[in-house]
């Protein structure tokens, strides 16, 4: 009896541990090309319950842009806040504090000192609605 309760301990140790520590969440993308004026896909993330933020890695010649925005799809969201980092190592904190509904998108964000290189951006985020699934959420750029 006693070694059945052992065998299963770790799965409910890792169950309860995945349920209550933070993860950070990484993805790397490479945005393609796009013509000045137009909203361009830098990357996307899947904001989860077991996380509380996340980040896109931007990679390539084509990561030089002037506007964020961001759409959520798959259940709400309420994002808190994003820090760009841009390649030169200077971090900018914009207090997004938005609300969004599955398939809304945030407003549009204009990126301090015009068309900037960015290394990686960081979102902050409550995954509202528990029982909906995890928020896709998917960043735009203009050139």
């Amino acid at each position: 009896m006693e070694r059945s309760w052992i065998r299963g301990f770790p799965i409910v140790a890792a169950v309860l541990l995945g349920f209550s520590t933070p993860v950070l969440a990484q993805q790397v993308s490479q945005p393609k090309g796009g013509g000045s004026g137009k909203w361009i896909v830098i990357g996307q993330t899947h904001a989860t319950h077991s996380a509380d933020h996340d980040s896109i890695t931007v990679v390539g010649k084509h990561d030089n842009f002037r506007r964020l925005k961001f759409k959520v799809t798959g259940a709400p969201l309420n994002m808190m806040r994003m820090v760009v980092t841009y390649d030169d190592g200077a971090p900018e904190r914009i207090d997004v504090r938005q609300n969004i509904k599955q398939g809304g998108e945030s407003r549009v964000i204009d990126l301090k000192g015009g068309k900037r290189s960015i290394r990686t951006i960081e979102f902050w985020y409550d995954a509202k609605g528990f029982l909906t699934g995890q928020a896709d959420v998917t960043v735009f750029g203009m050139h």
